[in-house]
């Protein structure tokens, strides 16, 4: 049977970097890419490959069940590859119910029209849920997170992943569907919308606004090049063991100030401004609610067991990053603009 692979969440930023290597990789499979253009989806991320002959677009929402159900019908996914959330902490604080829709909800909605399809023939299929480092909670100064590390969520956003990732679990007992999920840390890199910290402090560099660093900055992260994790993917899907939980992290511990900091100094060369221009930026602001301290991953099991490691180092991985956004600027002033919301809501009105 032709592969048939809906993608979720495809124009986002770590949904376009998955599309793109399945579509260029895998030039026999049908490649669907489903995302409904909220602020952080960007069909401009994938231009380059709109007129590949195994590409397709639709656009829709995870939480329309009915839309949804019809899709299954009409296109018969033979897989899932589900990415599409909503997954920036600091909006789940002010509309929890938001991601409690998408993320929970919308999870249920994708499981129960796979199982639908293929109940009575699972070979062959297998729904892939892409998950996060933040389901379980916060770290001290010292330890890793583990594929049996117990889920600990501190925050509406965390807890709405959580929620999806035993939901998946328990459709996988109930009803036997084939299932892998993976739990990522922070990813970076391009066409990432500029809310997140990296694109954050580039974008208000480049427009000469405060850098604005949570508490004291000695918040620590594991950062993994978006790329890296793409090839991740791309190994888990084709390789990885049904009903296994695979932990993705790019061994890439930095506390934020320090980050920011390396970045500053980045950006002052690619500039060419004075070193230290961009760290005179850096302002402390106001923690935010249940701010985790620590997130690490123990990827040594999708090591050991798929051969899969980061191909860059952070710095490598930054300055790349960097390079992008600098040749992109047009990209980074349309998402910021208000302009590319528009162009969507008149282009896609109606539907």
């Amino acid at each position: 049977m032709k592969k048939k692979i809906l993608i979720t969440g495809g124009a986002g930023f770590i949904g376009s970097h998955v599309v793109r290597r399945f579509v260029t990789k895998y030039s026999d499979y049908d490649i669907f890419n489903l995302d409904s253009l909220t602020y952080a989806g960007n069909l401009e991320n994938l231009k380059d490959i709109e007129a590949y002959p195994n590409y397709h677009f639709i656009k829709a929402d995870i939480t329309d069940e009915a839309t949804i159900n019809k899709l299954f019908e009409e296109h018969q996914f033979t897989d899932v590859l589900h990415l599409a959330a909503e997954s920036h902490v600091d909006r789940s604080i002010t509309d929890p119910l938001a991601f409690a829709k998408t993320n929970i909800l919308g999870t249920m909605i994708l499981l129960n029209a796979f199982k639908n399809l293929w109940s009575e023939r699972w070979d062959g299929h297998r729904f892939y849920h892409i998950s996060t480092d933040e389901v379980y909670g916060t770290l001290g100064e010292t330890g890793l997170f583990t594929e049996t590390t117990s889920y600990d969520p501190n925050s509406p956003y965390s807890a709405s992943k959580a929620s999806s990732d035993h939901f998946v679990r328990a459709y996988g007992e109930t009803y036997g569907m084939p299932y892998v999920i993976t739990n990522c840390s922070n990813n970076y890199g391009p066409n990432h919308f500029p809310e997140k910290l990296i694109p954050l402090c580039i974008n208000n560099i480049l427009t000469g606004k405060p850098l604005p660093i949570y508490g004291n900055g000695k918040y620590t992260r594991d950062w993994l090049y978006v790329i890296d994790h793409a090839i991740a993917i791309d190994l888990v899907f084709h390789k990885g063991e049904n009903h296994e939980t695979y932990n993705i992290g790019g061994f890439n511990e930095w506390q934020n100030i320090d980050l920011v900091r390396e970045l500053c100094k980045q950006m002052d060369s690619k500039l060419g401004k004075d070193e230290g221009s961009s760290e005179k930026l850096i302002t402390f602001v106001k923690d935010r609610p249940g701010h985790d301290l620590r997130y690490a991953i123990d990827a040594s099991k999708i090591n050991q067991e798929l051969g899969w490691a980061p191909s860059v180092t952070f710095e490598e991985g930054l300055s790349n990053t960097i390079d992008w956004y600098l040749n992109n600027e047009d990209w980074l002033q349309e998402v910021t603009s208000g302009n590319y919301q528009n162009y969507y809501q008149n282009q896609y009105k109606g539907e």
